[in-house]
């Protein structure tokens, strides 16, 4: 087989950049609308190639994928021309009649490389902050759901000029032949193995990227609590999209005198969801694909099952699951379990917990479920992850005023509202000087400034 070239898509994109047309506002605010109205009118044909690749119910499609794309868009339209406009900054004094100032501009052609759990969302996201940066871009969604990416390339091709943007649909070796190529900044979400792979080919062209990966994010549960308040927002957390998301509780760290309680309102919580066979629910997702599906079955072999353990290959359904006895050696947690696993360890005293998140690599994001301010504080005083959430989980994505990524093993960088603008941007300092008032002694040679610094220590001293 003839090896895949992208040299002709990255070259179209470059010539279209250096005609200067994405530098227009005006431009960028037209292309944003552009898409923002193709999201929503491709809007049924996304929920149905959600629902083929993964059964996702037309709810969670909505909420997660297309909803929160096209809100990201408004804010980003609402705000652009006072990102993208240049900001006056202090000039100190010995500069006496200049000013100073940041220009952002645009880095020039973009990849975005897309996952899978939530295929359009997180390809379509980051377009947002390069459309409005005043870049071009080059999208690879995930071809693990395939008619999803085939929904998101149709989608760009139908919507804009292909040296603009434009999507390729494709594999490993299209991922492989996109990577061979020279860009001006990658932005990859996926897995840390995939990630570091991208780092690498990124660092041979000396390419800038954002890493968004995973991680175990974990879940505290302090006594003082509304259980049921409580209950319902980590089975929401960890059951949405079969657990299939980044920042989805990867397990539950639970005070001993709240566990039992704790567990049997959650068992409550995921019948008053799914009802008493998930299966059959139409608001439970599937596991995208066989490999994925034998991966987190495995995921249950230790512990002892509280409620689920139920699995159909046939369907790729495993139900949601609850694993409590779990040891830190137990396979449960040695892997992100990105499925609706959740297994369950106990703690007696919150530094414990505490110490238990701090051994371990610093997670995409936290949850702390307490009323107790100073065990709030304690908590994120004391943990580094991403994110946070304090009782509640996953809601501090959906915020386009907030930043997210990761840190350490979980990813670097930062997108959504003004932080997407930004890691597309090229922050330019410009300082302005008048030609009056030029002070000859920073020029050669330096005897006399030489004698006047020693004066003025004198003085000083």
């Amino acid at each position: 087989m003839d090896p895949i070239s992208m040299a002709p898509i990255v070259q179209a994109q470059r010539d279209f950049f250096s005609t200067g047309k994405t530098r227009e506002l005006a431009f960028r605010r037209r292309q944003l609308e552009v898409l923002r109205d193709a999201v929503r009118g491709n809007a049924s044909r996304i929920v149905r190639a959600l629902k083929e690749d993964m059964g996702k119910p037309a709810f969670e499609a909505h909420v997660a994928e297309v909803s929160q794309v096209t809100s990201g868009i408004e804010y980003t339209l609402k705000s652009l021309k006072s990102w993208a406009g240049p900001h006056r900054v202090h000039t100190p004094a010995y500069l006496f009649l200049a000013s100073s100032r940041i220009d952002p501009e645009p880095v020039g052609v973009a990849l975005v490389i897309g996952p899978w759990n939530y295929p359009m969302d997180l390809v379509i996201e980051p377009l947002t902050g390069a459309i409005a940066a005043g870049n071009c871009a080059v999208l690879k969604p995930s071809e693990v759901a395939p008619a999803t990416s085939e929904v998101v390339c149709s989608m760009v091709r139908e919507t804009f000029d292909p040296g603009f943007v434009v999507a390729v649909e494709g594999g490993v070796k299209e991922t492989q032949a996109l990577l061979a190529e020279k860009f001006d900044y990658i932005f990859y979400t996926g897995g840390t193995v995939v990630g570091r792979l991208v780092m690498q080919k990124a660092a041979e062209q000396l390419t800038p990227v954002t890493l968004e990966l995973g991680g175990k994010s974990p879940c505290i549960v302090e006594p003082d609590i509304d259980l049921a308040v409580t209950a319902r927002r980590i089975t929401w957390g960890k059951y949405f999209n079969a657990g299939q998301t980044c920042i989805a509780p990867d397990y539950l760290l639970v005070n001993s005198s709240v566990k039992g309680e704790l567990l049997e309102a959650i068992e409550r919580c995921k019948t008053d969801f799914y009802g008493d066979d998930p299966k059959s629910s139409p608001d439970f997702t599937r596991i995208v694909s066989d490999k994925h599906f034998e991966r987190v079955s495995a995921l249950m072999a230790d512990g002892d099952i509280v409620f689920g353990g139920q699995t159909d290959a046939a369907e790729r359904y495993i139900a949601p699951t609850l694993i409590d006895n779990v040891l830190p050696e137990h396979k449960a947690m040695q892997e992100e379990i990105f499925g609706p696993v959740l297994p369950v360890l106990t703690y007696t005293y919150l530094q414990e917990a505490i110490d238990f998140v701090r051994e371990r690599p610093k997670p995409l994001s936290l949850y702390a479920f307490t009323r107790d301010r100073d065990k709030q504080a304690r908590v994120l005083a004391e943990t580094t992850s991403g994110g946070a959430c304090i009782n509640d989980t996953m809601v501090h994505y959906s915020n386009p005023r907030l930043p997210f990524g990761g840190i350490g093993t979980s990813g670097f960088g930062r997108y959504h509202g003004r932080w997407s603008f930004d890691t597309f941007s090229n922050m330019k300092a410009v300082v302005n000087r008048s030609f009056h008032f030029d002070i000859y002694l920073r020029y050669p040679p330096y005897k006399n400034a030489q004698k006047l610094a020693q004066r003025l220590l004198r003085y000083v001293t």
